[in-house]
């Protein structure tokens, strides 16, 4: 399990930055005034699925952090984790169609899934995040959810501000990267997770 979870540390960090990137080039791409086809827009948009891909490993890992000491915990966390990894796949169907518009135009995301497909998304991960967040002993800091919940809210309010709000979501799951996962559901109740060894991080 230890193993599992070192290796998903990477990509905690890593889908953040490629979204700060992508929020960069997107305001480079507008400086003409317009977004579209051209080497910030393909380099930009090629970075934006990089992250997003790795926001469907970075799910797996919130599902991990959620103790699963009860049956409802597991379908609440086990929901969570599925609509968000629903939330993750309508958003690199539309960067795909972005990147290659004969796709776009042969098979478009419909309409209504555009918009549920980042409510999804955005609900899957705050309700992966609060969960550790509030549960005893607490595996995250509640302003882990809180930054998160930030920078979801500067992409809704202007998609310029996309730079600062993945910087956010990388402050808000920072957390997520250092730590070592749940108690086991046998653990007895109070255990404490083992400290991390700052060489390791």
């Amino acid at each position: 399990m230890t193993s599992k979870l070192v290796g998903l540390r990477g990509p905690v960090l890593i889908a953040p930055l490629m979204l700060v990137l992508y929020g960069l080039l997107r305001l480079v791409d507008g400086l003409d005034g317009e977004h579209g086809p051209g080497l910030a827009w393909n380099l930009g948009h090629t970075l934006f699925f990089i992250g997003f891909a790795l926001f469907g490993v970075v799910t797996l890992r919130l599902r991990q952090l959620v103790p699963a000491t009860t049956l409802r915990r597991r379908l609440v966390a086990n929901t969570a984790a599925a609509v968000g990894l629903f939330g993750v796949v309508c958003f690199l169907w539309v960067i795909l169609g972005d990147l290659f518009p004969r796709l776009d135009s042969a098979a478009p995301l419909p309409e209504p899934l555009e918009m549920v497909g980042p409510l999804a998304f955005q609900l899957g991960w705050l309700t992966l995040l609060v969960m550790p967040a509030a549960a005893t002993p607490r595996l995250l800091p509640a302003w882990s959810p809180l930054l998160v919940l930030v920078g979801f809210l500067l992409f809704a309010a202007n998609l310029d501000l996309l730079p600062i709000g993945a910087l956010l979501l990388m402050a808000g799951l920072a957390p997520v990267a250092r730590g070592s996962g749940p108690p086991s559901a046998t653990a007895p109740q109070g255990a404490c997770l083992p400290e991390q060894n700052p060489s390791s991080r």
